[in-house]
């Protein structure tokens, strides 16, 4: 029987067996990584640099595209040096900081996906009051609470759960070192240890879902009530790709630790961090540049500013 003090690294579950699938998910991967720090890449600069941009609902915007960047570069990177040097090894400390880090920033983003609600909620039922609500300073204050608060929880759970004596060998069934697989390494007793925590941060997570909902079927409901079809869809424009968002993130992410209640497998749990780790990010982006019309044109014209300037520094060049 092995303990934590004797294990200087883990072993992370392979993708594939053979070589040739293993470089297939490398390129994969590399793929989704890419389109993931393109699209986020993109809001972030579009935000950043176009000053109609500067409310609320695009500060918190620019904070999400922050955390999708971090989220994704936490576990993919990772993923695919495995991949493509053939090894399953993450040190021990390598595997407590990628624990810390997912935790913190997945927290981060449910926090904020909650604030965001907010925000739409306050946009379309209490208009009038709107920039009292949400200043500046208020809106810095959230986003420094979910950022904080995501901190405050990774490190607490990463501290108790890198406590515990690991009894079950050094074998991580997944790709990343996630909550349910290193619990399930420790020894049964000890895990009793880790309970409260767990069931302090599905509390949390319980009280921003209802939050969330509550939110949402007040704007609706208000919408509804809207005798302008314009307002109606300008009002729906803004709040279905946040909506499209926390469902994503939700769904994918509520199944995947449900799922390990009754029934798991190594393929299905696979799949499932892929769906709630690597999808949204890669996604959230391009949700809200489908639907805003807004940030779409700023997107599009930093990319002509780019590619204008790029052809300018060209011809400088060849002169």
């Amino acid at each position: 029987m092995s303990n934590s003090s004797s294990i200087t690294e883990f072993l992370l579950l392979p993708f594939a067996d053979t070589r040739e699938l293993q470089l297939l998910h490398f390129a994969l991967f590399l793929g989704i990584y890419l389109a993931a720090l393109l699209g986020n890449g993109l809001s972030l600069t579009a935000i950043a640099c176009d000053h109609r941009l500067h409310t609320p609902m695009y500060f918190f915007l620019l904070n999400l595209a922050l955390l999708d960047l971090g989220c994704i570069s936490t576990t993919v990177p990772k993923a695919m040096a495995n991949s493509i040097w053939d090894t399953k090894a993450i040190s021990y400390s390598g595997c407590a900081a990628q624990f810390f880090f997912f935790l913190f920033l997945i927290s981060a983003e449910y926090c904020l996906l909650t604030i965001m609600s907010y925000d739409r909620y306050v946009a379309i039922c209490k208009p009038l009051h709107y920039g009292n609500l949400l200043g500046s300073r208020a809106c810095a204050q959230m986003a420094a609470a979910a950022w904080g608060s995501g901190f405050l929880y990774a490190l607490l759970h990463t501290a108790n759960t890198f406590s515990l004596p690991l009894c079950q060998g050094n074998v991580v069934d997944q790709f990343f070192c996630e909550i349910p697989q290193i619990l399930q390494l420790s020894c049964s007793d000890s895990y009793l240890r880790e309970l409260w925590v767990l069931m302090v941060g599905i509390c949390f997570a319980s009280g921003c879902f209802v939050f969330i909902l509550f939110s949402y079927v007040q704007i609706f409901r208000a919408v509804l009530r809207m005798p302008s079809e314009q307002g109606q869809h300008k009002a729906f424009s803004t709040c279905l790709p946040h909506l499209a968002v926390v469902s994503l993130f939700v769904s994918t992410g509520f199944f995947a630790y449900l799922k390990t209640l009754s029934f798991s497998s190594p393929t299905l749990d696979l799949v499932m961090a892929v769906l709630y780790s690597v999808v949204p990010p890669t996604l959230n982006p391009l949700i809200y540049s489908m639907r805003n019309k807004e940030l779409k044109s700023a997107i599009r014209k930093g990319i002509s500013w780019t590619f204008l300037n790029g052809n300018k520094l060209l011809l400088f060049l060849h002169k």
